[in-house]
């Protein structure tokens, strides 16, 4: 144990890290009150939830600016996924009544941690027309507003997911 306290508390120190940054960048205050309760919400919020963000501490940082990368590209496809369900919307809109199908689907996911799983189910709630509604494991249960709407739902945003928390070819092997 004692030799991955260091490599914890330097998890928690570049949580800390991005949450203050985060926190500097969009508060817009810069006065002693606001940083002193900035940097104390930070560290509350590091605290409580820094074992949710690197629950693999093995990764190295070259690993972790790797998944960053990957993050931010996932980050786009998805903004793009939101764009096209609102044309979609737009669409279901202005057509007859018998064009929507709402139905819920259950979805089984293979993701491995916490916060995969987190991001999947709030990446389907972002997405218009889908809402992820109830979690039991690993089977999602999804509220679709049309055939198309749950179409989508295919596996590719969980395939990608995945792809942005592989670290190593161990954990690729791992899952065949």
């Amino acid at each position: 144990m004692e030799e991955s306290e260091p490599k914890h508390y330097l998890y928690r120190g570049i949580v800390f890290v991005m949450l203050f940054v985060t926190w500097f960048i969009l508060s817009g205050f810069n006065d002693g009150f606001h940083l002193t309760l900035g940097i104390i919400s930070c560290g509350l919020v590091t605290w409580m939830s820094s074992d949710l963000l690197f629950e693999h501490r093995d990764a190295s940082v070259f690993a972790r600016l790797r998944q960053m990368g990957r993050l931010l590209a996932y980050l786009c496809w998805l903004v793009w996924q939101i764009f096209l369900a609102n044309l979609h919307l737009l669409k279901l809109s202005f057509s007859p009544r018998s064009a929507l199908q709402p139905h819920i689907l259950r979805y089984e996911s293979n993701l491995e941690t916490d916060f995969e799983r987190f991001l999947l189910a709030n990446s389907i709630t972002l997405t218009p027309g889908t809402v992820t509604i109830k979690i039991i494991g690993n089977m999602y249960y999804i509220h679709a507003i049309s055939d198309i709407s749950a179409q989508g739902l295919d596996g590719e945003m969980e395939r990608r997911i995945r792809h942005i928390f592989e670290t190593s070819p161990s954990r690729k092997t791992s899952e065949a």
